[in-house]
């Protein structure tokens, strides 16, 4: 995976009810590079994410991929993109492995079930596959839906809201080497932390003030 695009925000603003979370935001997150941003809640680190992948619309400013905005063809804009929310996204009453194949196929990608396994297994995660997400701890959910940046078809461009959260020191440390891994290969990475990280040394880091 060799990424020549980058995602590219040009005066961004961003306002939600009657406060400015931020205005005239311009940055570049070129491929084999990886953005973190910081700030206090509330001050617009999951409206920024959802920003850069189009799921919130700007009050001004545009987000391009390359030269064109990424409003001009969203399917293929889409089509290289993973966001992870700060809340899992999983159904209690599916399995570990029915919502990692369910994950992937909402977001363009046919996996088999042992493709769905191997990625589990890799997160540590083979006991758990087939119990309810109902019965898991909030630290194994989070894995789960991080689980999907282990399957193969990889996409580009990750975007990553809080994800280590619930997250232990081992399994921090291997999700901080599969990103470095990740824009290694060319990708794209942006996150939301709290945390100070040791892929810091290799990222662009930006802070949000309420």
């Amino acid at each position: 995976m060799r990424m020549s695009k980058s995602l590219r925000l040009e005066s961004i603003t961003c306002v939600r009810g009657d406060r400015t979370l931020f205005e005239e935001l311009n940055l570049e997150i070129k491929p084999g590079s990886i953005l973190r941003i910081s700030g206090d809640n509330g001050s617009g680190k999951s409206s920024l994410l959802r920003i850069l992948c189009g799921l919130l619309t700007p009050h001004a400013g545009k987000v391009f991929w390359g030269s064109d905005p990424i409003t001009e063809d969203r399917d293929q804009f889409h089509g290289e993109l993973i966001y992870l929310g700060h809340i899992p996204a999983l159904k209690a009453d599916f399995s570990a492995i029915e919502n990692l194949m369910s994950l992937a196929l909402l977001g363009g990608q046919s996996i088999s079930n042992e493709e769905a396994m191997n990625a589990l297994r890799e997160a540590g995660l083979d006991r758990q596959a087939h119990r309810f997400i109902r019965t898991l701890s909030q630290g194994q959910k989070q894995r789960i839906a991080l689980s999907r940046l282990l399957l193969p078809q990889p996409k580009s461009i990750w975007i990553l809201d809080e994800p280590f959260n619930a997250l232990d020191r081992d399994a921090n440390r291997a999700l901080q080497n599969l990103l470095i891994n990740h824009v290694n290969r060319g990708g794209i990475v942006a996150l939301s932390s709290h945390q100070d990280l040791q892929i810091d040394d290799n990222a662009s880091v930006i802070r949000l003030e309420l």
